[in-house]
C-alpha cells in the first residue's frame, strides 16, 4: 500500500470513491442534504479548483481512499489579530470493499504528518461512526457555538449543513476568541 498525492488521471476514481464511501450516510443525514449521487463531477471539480489536494491510499495499483487537505486563511475581522489559519480535512473516503482495513487511519496518519497549520475536521453529527473514528484519532468535538463559528469561518457551506455538522479539532488545538 502507497500513500500519494492525487493527480488529475485520478479525478474519475475519486468521483468514484467518495460516491460509493458516501453510502454510508444516505438514510442517516438529513434526507434535504442527500444528494444522488452525493457529489457531482462538477461539484469534485470545484472543490479541487477551491484548493482541495486529495491524497490516495493505493493499493494493487487501484486507489482504496481519499482524503483531502484543504489550507484556509483565518477571517481577519476587523478590530482583532483575527483567526489563524487553519488545514481543513476534506471529503474522507473510503471503498466499501475496503472499510475497516486500516484505510482512513493510514490516511489521517499521513495527513496529519504534513501540515503545520492546525487540523480542523467537519462531518454530519448523525454519522457517528466518523466522529468515533475521528476520536480515535486524537481529534476532539467542539461544542455547538463553537462549531457554528467554525463552519462560518472556514467553511462554505449552507445553513442546513452548518446545523447538521459537528467540528473537530486537533488535539492540543486551541479555539480563537473571536
Amino acid at each position: 500500500m502507497t500513500i500519494r498525492p492525487c493527480t488529475p488521471d485520478d479525478t474519475d476514481a475519486i468521483w468514484e470513491i467518495i460516491n460509493d464511501g458516501a453510502q454510508a450516510y444516505r438514510g442517516v443525514i438529513p434526507a434535504d442534504r442527500w444528494h444522488d449521487p452525493y457529489m457531482s463531477r462538477d461539484d469534485l471539480q470545484s472543490e479541487i479548483d477551491a484548493g482541495v489536494r486529495f491524497f490516495g491510499l493505493d493499493a494493487g495499483g487501484a486507489l482504496q481512499g481519499v482524503m483531502g487537505i484543504q489550507d484556509v486563511a483565518g477571517p481577519r475581522l476587523e478590530g482583532t489579530g483575527g483567526w489563524p489559519d487553519v488545514t481543513l480535512i476534506r471529503h474522507a473516503y473510503v471503498r466499501t470493499s475496503a472499510r475497516r482495513g486500516g484505510v482512513g487511519g493510514k490516511l489521517l496518519a499521513h495527513l496529519m504528518g504534513l501540515e503545520r497549520n492546525p487540523l480542523l475536521i467537519g462531518t454530519w453529527a448523525a454519522a457517528t461512526w466518523a466522529v468515533e473514528f475521528y476520536e480515535k484519532h486524537g481529534f476532539w468535538v467542539t461544542d455547538r457555538d463553537q462549531a457554528r463559528r467554525l463552519l462560518k469561518a472556514y467553511w462554505t457551506v449552507p445553513e442546513r449543513q452548518i446545523e447538521t455538522s459537528v467540528v473537530l479539532a486537533e488535539a492540543g488545538y486551541t479555539l480563537p476568541e473571536i
